[in-house]
């Protein structure tokens, strides 16, 4: 017997978690990346803290649906695979430039600035990438 399946209340409640953390993890950056020339609240201290693992909590929690799901969804499925190729790319790109960047940029860094509203936008363009990918569901 399954734990949960789809429309079930555990599976709802564990649906909202994962949009509710994915919210919190890609809002701030998506902000930042639209606000250009404005002061950013992205702060080392704020990624680390709280969206970084808010986008990995969201990812987990996202592939818990999957297992949830009463092989509704099976991570075989064409979208769900790109869906944790974005995953790893949007934590890439958090972790390995936005974190970096705004670190240089605390420090006063000149280039810093451009790196971190670069690495916003892609972190913006691969979230429309994840959002079209779990909405129309390729391979599904």
């Amino acid at each position: 017997m399954p734990l949960a399946a789809v429309g079930d209340n555990l599976y709802n409640a564990v649906l909202l978690l994962h949009v509710v953390t994915a919210l919190v993890a890609l809002g701030p950056v998506t902000a930042h990346s639209l606000a250009r020339g404005e002061q950013s609240a992205l702060t080392v201290g704020s990624i680390r803290r709280v969206y970084g693992p808010a986008l990995l909590v969201s990812g987990v929690l996202g592939f818990g649906l999957a297992g949830l799901s009463d092989k509704a969804f099976k991570m075989s499925q064409t979208w769900l695979m790109i869906a944790f190729v974005v995953w790893v790319a949007l934590n890439g790109v958090l972790h390995g430039v936005v974190v970096p960047a705004a670190r240089s940029a605390a420090e006063g860094q000149p280039m810093a600035q451009r790196r971190l509203d670069l690495g916003a936008a892609v972190v913006s363009l691969l979230l429309v990438v994840m959002l079209w990918t779990m909405i129309f569901k390729p391979g599904y």
